[in-house]
């Protein structure tokens, strides 16, 4: 599973947050135009980070968006697990929502599913210590 193009955006918006001084607020106008995103596509999306815990929004003139916890406690893995869902490229290599594949004879001794198992590992490791803070994982 590629990457969606929402996903690309709210990553883009929450590092863009990250950068904002501790208080502060941007607002989703401001966003939209710094990561060249369309403004209503946008607000969806930072309505859905709202509501799940990662943004707060002050109302009022001086009003916006900030992050509602600490930029080194927000994974990438986070972000994309929240708009993209589970990691893994086929539901029976996912460790959040394992599900059988419709046309498999095998699952117990599948190697595809060995391999695709090891692949999401290996990128839950990467993306899971990759945070707003420190976008590369050290060694």
């Amino acid at each position: 599973a590629m990457l969606s193009q929402r996903a690309k955006y709210a990553i883009r918006a929450m590092q863009e947050m990250a950068r904002i001084p501790q208080g502060q607020t941007v607002q989703a106008g401001e966003l939209a135009e710094r990561i060249k995103a369309p403004l209503h596509f946008l607000e969806g999306i930072l309505l859905e980070l709202r509501r799940e815990g990662f943004l707060m929004s002050k109302r009022g003139r001086s009003g916006g968006y900030m992050l509602a916890r600490p930029s080194d406690m927000i994974s990438m893995a986070d972000l994309i697990r929240l708009i993209d869902g589970p990691l893994a490229l086929t539901p029976c290599a996912s460790r959040t929502a394992y599900a059988r594949c419709e046309d498999c004879p095998t699952p117990d001794d599948c190697q595809l599913r060995l391999v695709l198992l090891a692949a999401r590992d290996a990128m839950a490791r990467v993306l899971e210590s990759s945070t707003l803070a420190e976008p590369l994982p050290r060694g």
